[in-house]
């Protein structure tokens, strides 16, 4: 049977933080904040409701993306299962919504973003290459995930620079 999904709509509250558990698998966790907004008929305008926070888990390929992609407060989509999780710590009761992420993307009702794919180098037996080969892509396959989510931010840095300078034709 299928799980529900959740789809949450806010802000990157944290930097995401890669890591590589002990099996090999990536693993990103950040916190994602939403605020619901509202409308005041008394005042006429648009005020600022509750705010809630989320602990956002994305696995491999995803946990590498995201963490080369999402920066603290950009806007984001999140859909992924949700978590809720109660605990208690020195005699005090905590809840705390965890989101197990299938698919993080840029809010692009709020901004333009640009879309880079990855690609991954299929393996190669030795007697397939030349020998010269052999030695660039072994010391690619050292770069450790974090170079590569640095690697990716600064790409997205430049790409953000770019894409604030991009003028807009009319349709």
């Amino acid at each position: 049977m299928g799980e529900t999904l959740v789809t949450v709509v806010g802000n990157a509250a944290t930097r995401p933080e890669l890591k590589v558990t002990a099996t090999g698998a990536s693993v990103t966790r950040f916190r994602l904040a939403t605020t619901e907004r509202r409308y005041d008929r008394a005042g006429e305008r648009w005020t600022d409701g509750h705010s809630s926070f989320y602990t956002v888990w994305a696995w491999r390929s995803l946990a590498e993306n995201v963490a080369a992609s999402v920066g603290v407060g950009e806007p984001l989509v999140v859909r992924g299962r949700l978590r809720v999780r109660e605990r208690e710590d020195k005699g005090r009761s905590f809840v705390s919504a965890d989101i197990d992420a299938v698919t993080v993307g840029h809010d692009l009702s709020r901004g333009t973003s640009a879309f880079r794919r990855v690609v991954k180098a299929r393996p190669e037996s030795a007697e397939q290459r030349p020998e010269s080969a052999t030695e660039p892509a072994a010391a690619a396959q050292e770069q450790a995930p974090a170079e590569a989510a640095q690697a990716g931010a600064a790409q997205a840095e430049a790409v953000q620079a770019g894409a604030a300078q991009l003028e807009l034709a009319p349709f």
